[in-house]
């Protein structure tokens, strides 16, 4: 593909899109820690299902990537190496924070999702390192849990050159089925283990940690692949389309009100059909049409707002060992203001770490040209 002539604008929305889904990440893990209280329905509903900020991640991920590389020749190396810089210095970063819980948990407590990685820590830290975790269901939440992501998008990023050449050729119309088909077939994966109910089913609607199938389903990066492709196929749609701005609010608007629907639903849906199969065409649509840039949406362009999103992959990194060291720590105060402080704390974190590691690291492996892996400051993961 021959070199692109025209710089795209940023989208800056979308950036700070990504701080508001780190955030559901973050109230998931406060909730389900008892560090917030408990509310609503809806409200109890909406924290319950905080995980599906990282379905809005992978669907982000795809479509960032193809905006970014599009319209210029890619090599798979240099693509590479530029997400190596990407990701790795903030992911090191968290296992090695998150370390010395990590080991002491595994000689010293009973905790259910650590027994794989207690019975075979040599195996498990292997895994970690090279970001091949989530390829072993029981081994997808050793060390750091919320790192299993991370090694779905070490996935995606592989595959991305081949799947960015397969995609560029395809006509608007099938950009559209392309769509349709992958969040079909991510959601018969769901149907597929509710039909079947291979880990027993008295726990379809389990929270445990432990299910062999239950963990394939969650954490397998084939299984998660097609979230990732209906991200890339949006792109691709948008890049075809994008001068059609008096689509913007009406797709986003859609997109929330499916996603809303399977938040405000979600007690009463069997926990793996909040699937990406419902949620990934309603991210697809918001991001969509957030990228279209509705001039509403210019509030989501504020300096703080992009910063917080710039500063959303640490957050997401760091968060849980920010505000559990945090909440333990001031056991003397109330509640609503340990809450705030651990919370604050995680924030904070998260900045420290994207200006002090994220930032200069990148900057120092990323590879030196005038291709997109020099312009490519999309922060996605």
């Amino acid at each position: 593909m021959p070199a692109s002539t025209t710089a795209l604008p940023k989208l800056k929305a979308l950036t700070a899109l990504r701080f508001f889904a780190a955030l559901h990440v973050v109230i998931f893990h406060m909730r389900i820690e008892g560090m917030l209280p408990a509310g609503p329905w809806w409200y109890e509903n909406f924290a319950a299902v905080g995980y599906i900020g990282v379905n809005l991640f992978f669907v982000l991920s795809g479509f960032i990537l193809v905006y970014t590389y599009a319209g210029a020749q890619v090599s798979p190396m240099r693509f590479w190496r530029a997400r190596f810089a990407r990701i790795y210095p903030a992911y090191a970063l968290s296992l090695l924070v998150s370390a010395p819980f990590f080991f002491f948990a595994v000689r010293h407590l009973d905790i259910p999702f650590l027994e794989w990685s207690k019975q075979h820590l040599a195996a498990a830290c292997a895994l970690t390192l090279t970001l091949l975790q989530s390829w072993f269901p029981q081994a997808a939440l050793t060390w750091n849990a919320v790192c299993w992501s991370l090694s779905v998008e070490a996935f995606f990023y592989l595959l991305f050159p081949v799947l960015l050449v397969w995609s560029k050729d395809l006509a608007t119309q099938k950009l559209l089925w392309a769509i349709i088909l992958w969040s079909l077939v991510s959601l018969s994966f769901s149907v597929l283990y509710l039909v079947v109910h291979p880990d027993g089913i008295d726990k379809i609607n389990s929270g445990e940690t432990t299910l062999l199938w239950k963990n394939i389903l969650s954490f397998n990066p084939l299984l998660r692949l097609p979230e990732f492709l209906v991200g890339v196929f949006a792109g691709r749609l948008f890049l075809a389309t994008r001068n059609n701005r008096r689509f913007a609010t009406p797709l986003v608007v859609l997109g929330v009100l499916i996603v809303a629907t399977i938040v405000l639903l979600a007690d009463r849906i069997p926990r793996p059909l909040i699937s990406a199969g419902f949620l990934s065409p309603g991210f697809a649509a918001i991001i969509f049409g957030l990228a279209l840039r509705p001039r509403w949406a210019s509030v989501l362009e504020t300096g703080a707002l992009v910063l917080l999103g710039d500063a959303s992959y640490s957050l997401y990194l760091l968060h849980s060992i920010a505000i559990s060291n945090v909440y333990e720590r001031t056991a003397a105060l109330h509640w609503p203001l340990r809450a705030l402080l651990a919370f604050l704390a995680a924030v904070a974190v998260s900045l420290l770490s994207y200006y002090l590691v994220e930032e200069p690291f990148r900057k120092l492996l990323r590879p030196r040209s005038t291709s997109p892996e020099k312009r490519d400051k999309s922060k996605v993961w």
